[in-house]
């Protein structure tokens, strides 16, 4: 069974940083990307950011560049998402997914774990 476990998310003043971390299982994680969501309170889900097999390659949208970094450890099956200067609008609970397909067009697996809680607040 494919899981993914995330992790790390809190409460963090605007301006803070957090370390997201996603542990996944069930499938042999090396081969395929990886991909953060972000599900904003009252809207849909969203894809923030995606990292290619060796983590290499990565994809960032437009609104958490320069401030957020996806990496990967293989070893560890484990994907994170580093988040600095954080905005109130980067609240929400924040997935993780394998994807497949081209870099405008990424599909995520049809698992999802529970997701891990964002919220940015003074």
């Amino acid at each position: 069974q494919v899981q993914f476990v995330e992790s790390g998310g809190g409460l963090v003043q605007p301006g803070g940083s957090l370390r997201l971390s996603c542990v996944a299982s069930g499938y042999t994680f090396s081969p395929y990307d990886v991909a953060w969501y972000r599900q904003a309170p009252g809207k849909e889900r969203e894809l923030i950011t995606t990292a290619s097999s060796t983590g290499h390659t990565t994809t960032y949208l437009d609104s958490v560049k320069g401030r957020f970094t996806i990496s990967r450890d293989n070893r560890k099956n484990t994907a994170y998402l580093q988040m600095n200067s954080l905005k109130p609008e980067d609240t929400g609970v924040y997935y993780c997914n394998r994807v497949i397909g081209p870099v405008s067009r990424k599909v995520p697996s049809e698992y999802w774990g529970q997701g891990t809680q964002v919220t940015v607040s003074s």
